[in-house]
């Protein structure tokens, strides 16, 4: 008896060319995101969106990697490695002014209030933020806190050519400034505070916090920013990363400790009550404003953006201020009712 040859490597190829001549707008948008640093309490809604489907809901292929600084995000995405990230408004206004239509738009605010501080000990000389000139500062090259130090210096009267910076790994930051190998570090007070906590170190009595917004910097800092193709190119697939987002950050807010747990299960050694205290203190600080009440999480006002664009180029000398609309693309937003966000702690 003749033996019937198998079909199933006849239905393997019709299936591909079925798939091949599906349209690309009929399949998943593959997106790369990268974070602002490595993975903390404060990324726990991205992992949250990615477990419970909503990016797949809106028929995106997300890929989650960690981040080399908030400032580091907008390079990356530049370079075209990632399409989307989690990254420095204030990066982006440097890099519109020298290169347009190059430089990845924001599209959804979180850090209304930006986290940007230099930390020194409380037994420290420096006292004054004048008090830096002629030391030893400590910060990852790609952090936004560096980025803009010298506008912090400008506006302070800081001659910053008598400040030395010495470059380190994010995660020895705290570490060595307690050591005393420099005498201050520039840092996401956010990130810092809890690392602190995380050293048995008190961030209130025994560290000496300079915020850069009580200095005269009122700047925005970090949010969801996408790349100019895929804002061009998948306008839908911007709309639909901006609503998972949102949505798992309404569900952290009201239910930190489950989010939490979903972060631990995609980074099993952080310590998940640092975690969830880092992700209570940074939406109580600076996510959950009277600005964002009266806006909805998520927007800004152009003429406070704008005021910074103007800040930061008096500061660095840039070529031109770059419109607030070439920095934030606010029509991708949820409706405002939605946006309204009540935490749960």
């Amino acid at each position: 008896m003749r033996k019937l040859k198998p079909f199933f490597p006849a239905i393997g190829v019709a299936m591909a060319l079925m798939a091949a001549a599906i349209p690309a707008a009929a399949q998943d948008a593959k997106i790369k995101f990268t974070l602002d640093w490595k993975i903390q309490g404060v990324h726990a809604w991205y992992y949250w969106a990615q477990e419970k489907g909503y990016f797949k809901d809106e028929k995106l292929d997300v890929t989650i990697d960690q981040g080399e600084g908030s400032a580091a995000t907008v390079t990356r995405i530049m370079a075209g490695a990632y399409q989307a990230g989690f990254g420095d408004i204030n990066a982006i206004i440097q890099n519109a002014a020298t290169k347009p239509g190059e430089a990845p738009v924001m599209v959804y605010m979180l850090y209304n209030r930006a986290p940007f501080a230099l930390i020194t000990k409380i037994d420290s000389p420096i006292k004054s933020l004048k008090d830096v000139e002629g030391k030893t500062l400590g910060s990852p090259a790609g952090a936004a806190a560096l980025k803009v130090f010298d506008a912090l210096a400008k506006k302070n009267g800081i001659d910053d050519k008598k400040v030395t910076w010495l470059n380190m790994a994010p995660n020895l930051q705290e570490q060595m400034l307690l050591q005393g190998q420099v005498g201050a570090s520039a840092v996401f007070s956010a990130t810092s505070y809890m690392n602190l906590v995380a050293q048995r170190v008190d961030p209130d009595k025994d560290i000496r916090w300079f915020y850069y917004g009580d200095y005269g910097l009122d700047l925005y800092s970090n949010g969801v920013m996408v790349s100019q193709q895929l804002l061009k190119e998948r306008p839908q697939a911007v709309s639909g990363l901006v609503r998972a987002v949102h949505k798992a950050i309404k569900e952290c807010a009201a239910q930190p400790d489950p989010c939490i747990d979903t972060l631990a299960r995609n980074e099993p050694l952080i310590n998940k009550d640092i975690e969830k205290r880092r992700l209570v203190y940074t939406m109580k600080n600076l996510m959950l404003t009277p600005e964002a009440a009266e806006l909805g999480l998520g927007d800004v006002k152009d003429d406070r953006l704008t005021r910074s664009i103007v800040q930061l180029n008096e500061s660095y000398g840039l070529p031109r201020n770059p419109a607030a609309s070439e920095i934030f693309n606010r029509s991708f937003l949820p409706a405002k009712a939605d946006r309204m966000v009540r935490a749960g702690f």
